[in-house]
């Protein structure tokens, strides 16, 4: 019986000895590397160019509008003056608004696909660890270091950026 026990807690003991399979991932380096996050900045800055070349465009309309006005009333009285710009001033304020608008549905257009994009790398860490006998992945960042120092053998980091990478190749 007293061998009995001893084998048990000998077992008890191996197991709880047992090496747990732990890495890192960069999720800095892994996020700016993957190629669909490289697109979605490209489709945006492109986007952001358009919009900046339109809101330039149509802003020189009103200056050359405001200054022809301004011309034609010079020797008009300063309240004639400011009722013959209300209309451009008001039309002017629209278009401004309008453009923070676009601007900021942009914005947020750009941070739902960001947004999704990290889900997408928290999904396939999750299911790497998984089909790679990991305990646990651990994330660090330049700001946030979670892991202060880890074995450059347990930086999985370039595994999860090819893993992404194929899929979103797929």
């Amino acid at each position: 019986m007293k061998k009995l026990v001893l084998v048990f807690v000998a077992i008890i003991f191996l197991s709880a000895c047992e090496q747990q399979k732990i890495g890192y991932v960069d999720n800095g380096k892994v996020i700016n590397e993957i190629q669909e996050k490289k697109d979605i900045e490209s489709k945006y800055t492109l986007l952001d160019e358009s919009f900046k070349k339109r809101a330039d465009s149509i802003g020189n309309v009103y200056r050359t509008e405001f200054q022809a006005l301004q011309t034609k009333y010079a020797r008009a009285s300063q309240q004639k003056q400011q009722e013959m710009m209300m209309p451009l001033q008001a039309k002017a304020q629209k278009f401004q608004q309008e453009m923070q608008n676009e601007q900021t549905q942009m914005q947020t257009a750009y941070q739902t696909e960001i947004d999704s994009v990290i889900s997408k790398m928290k999904l396939y860490v999750k299911d790497y660890a998984k089909n790679n006998g990991y305990n646990y992945i651990f994330g660090t960042n330049e700001s946030v270091g979670t892991v202060l120092y880890g074995d450059e053998g347990s930086d999985i980091s370039q595994n999860i950026i090819d893993g992404l990478n194929d899929s979103y190749k797929k």
